[in-house]
């Protein structure tokens, strides 16, 4: 697994950094809606207007979310390779990782303007699978990110490793409790790949190397920072023995950070995923062990990289693995380390 050297001192520049299930119901109103977007995104296809590029190739970005920090950053690698490849893009994401009907809709309108290639975070493959087929037809090249699609439509998929990078997170989190002791997860989505992923890996790795661990079910937040909260106060009342609690993505693990402080608890050790500045600083003032970070800004410079190479009938690798570290108070300030978090 990568991971970068650690450093046994920290920069004086930390106080600085401080300052600065689809459900069955859910799923017929999804699939609805997903049904009238695409009759009304198919009534103005058969127009002659052109993509919204400008003349410049167009490359449409329909992401999980938006607002936080990772996010965010995906966003500037994607408008930083645009401006060398002198691309034009737009990028949208629901207001949280939950809302599906939202994103199909954001994609059903990108197909509209006729992109030149379409780049997805499905937070649900069943959801988007009509406008995957509606772009094959259009002969619209999509780029899945962060989130694989269980679909073939796709032409590359630019995202972390996630179950190796969960795996890595185990690791370390069996590390802090000395491999023993209860274990909860808290992770933002069971249909979305990232989830998924993350979730497999980090459990598939303890039940393989740490029999002293007891891992509890599986807790689903969406990805939202309150519930994410309200879920891990629920765990540790529910389990005053619990030892450590895992969060799959930025939202889950700031919201664990939230749940423990808010439990008055000082003694449950914490792993997290993404590099968000709340992270950050919960780290450096020891409120959480460690996390994963990935390297959004690679991920949004390989989305548009594919895109015009696949708009240029390149042939493209099945997989772009954009690559993680795991970062804690010894290696934080190390440049590698600073170089991918989420600023």
């Amino acid at each position: 697994m990568t991971q970068p050297g650690r450093t046994p001192t920290r920069s004086t520049t930390r106080s600085t950094r401080r300052a600065t299930r689809l459900r069955p119901r859910r799923a017929a109103v999804v699939l609805t809606a997903a049904v009238m977007a695409l009759a009304a995104t198919a009534c103005s296809s058969g127009g002659q207007q052109s993509g919204a590029g400008g003349g410049k190739p167009y490359i449409a970005i329909v992401s999980k979310g938006f607002q936080q920090q990772v996010w965010q950053t995906v966003k500037k690698g994607a408008e930083k390779e645009a401006r060398k490849q002198n691309a034009t893009i737009s990028f949208e994401g629901p207001a949280t990782e939950s809302d599906v009907e939202a994103q199909v809709n954001m994609l059903a309108n990108s197909l509209g303007k006729k992109p030149d290639a379409i780049g997805l975070a499905a937070l649900d493959s069943r959801a988007v699978e009509p406008y995957l087929k509606k772009a094959q037809r259009h002969r619209t090249p999509v780029i899945a990110f962060d989130s694989g699609v269980d679909s073939d439509i796709p032409l590359t998929t630019a995202a972390t490793d996630n179950k190796a990078a969960a795996a890595e997170a185990a690791q370390h989190m069996a590390h802090e409790l000395g491999g023993k002791g209860k274990v909860a997860l808290v992770v933002h989505s069971q249909t979305a790949a990232s989830g998924t992923d993350r979730r497999d890996g980090f459990t598939e790795w303890m039940k393989a190397h740490a029999p002293g661990i007891d891992l509890l079910p599986v807790q689903y937040g969406g990805g939202d920072q309150t519930k994410s909260a309200d879920i891990t106060k629920a765990i540790i009342a529910s389990n005053p023995d619990v030892k450590g609690i895992y969060g799959a993505n930025e939202g889950s693990a700031m919201g664990v950070i939230q749940g423990v402080k808010e439990s008055g608890r000082t003694d449950i050790r914490t792993v997290g995923f993404d590099s968000g500045q709340g992270q950050i600083n919960a780290i450096d003032e020891g409120r959480m062990a460690g996390a994963i970070t990935q390297n959004p800004v690679a991920i949004g410079e390989q989305v548009v990289r594919a895109a015009i190479k696949s708009i240029n009938g390149r042939k493209l690798p099945k997989v772009i693995n954009t690559g993680h570290y795991w970062y804690d108070r010894r290696n934080i300030d190390d440049a590698k380390i600073q170089a991918v978090l989420y600023h």
